[in-house]
This record gives structure tokens, C-alpha cells and sequence, in this order.
């Protein structure tokens, strides 16, 4: 250990003053990281809303669908159709369409 640093193992003295604090991973200073931030995808869409194509690639398989309605008693509900989907070039996706704006985002 270098001379002057503190012995992790050993307890600090009653009123010792710490140095800045480091924000812990996946967050950030002002406060938690957020992950798979949605971002807008150019999706085409066949019968039913499946996703054939993200983005200029091709889907190959959809692996699952789900709906999610939420806040429902609330002034934002939230109404979003999910697919997770592999698309031509090896890529797994999970696709969102915003059903009450008709916009399409990917989260990953």
C-alpha cells in the first residue's frame, strides 16, 4: 500500500471526511443510467403489424409478441405492441409500436 493511502479493511475515525464519491456503474451523477433507451426504427410491417423489416434488414424470425397496457388511469396511458424479432443479419431486436401514435422504436 502507498504511503498515505487508507487500509480498506481498517473502519474510518468518527468525523473523517471522504473524498468525492464516484458514481457506482450504469449510473450517472445526477442520477440512474437508463438502459435500452428506445430510439425511432424504420420498420415495415405486414398483416397484423408483424415486423418483415427493421431498419433496411429483413426479418427472419419473430420470437415473441406481447401487449402491454399500462397507466390506464392516468393522463399518459401507455399502449405499446412488443415483438422481439431476429432479423437477416443476425441481429435480436425487441421492436416496440406505440399504438396510440402508429410510431415504431427499437430498444436493442
Amino acid at each position: 500500500m502507498s504511503p498515505g493511502a487508507a487500509d480498506p479493511g481498517r473502519p474510518r475515525p468518527a468525523g473523517a471526511v471522504r473524498g468525492p464519491r464516484r458514481a457506482r456503474p450504469g449510473t450517472t451523477p445526477g442520477g440512474p443510467r437508463r438502459l435500452n433507451v428506445p430510439v425511432p426504427a424504420r420498420v415495415r410491417a405486414g398483416p397484423g403489424g408483424r415486423p418483415l423489416a427493421v431498419d433496411g434488414h429483413g426479418v427472419d424470425v419473430v420470437r415473441e409478441s406481447w401487449l402491454v397496457e399500462d397507466r390506464w388511469w392516468t393522463d399518459a396511458p401507455l399502449r405499446r405492441r412488443y415483438w422481439e424479432v431476429v432479423t437477416t443479419d443476425g441481429r435480436n431486436l425487441v421492436l416496440f409500436r406505440d399504438l396510440d401514435r402508429g410510431t415504431w422504436y427499437r430498444q436493442r
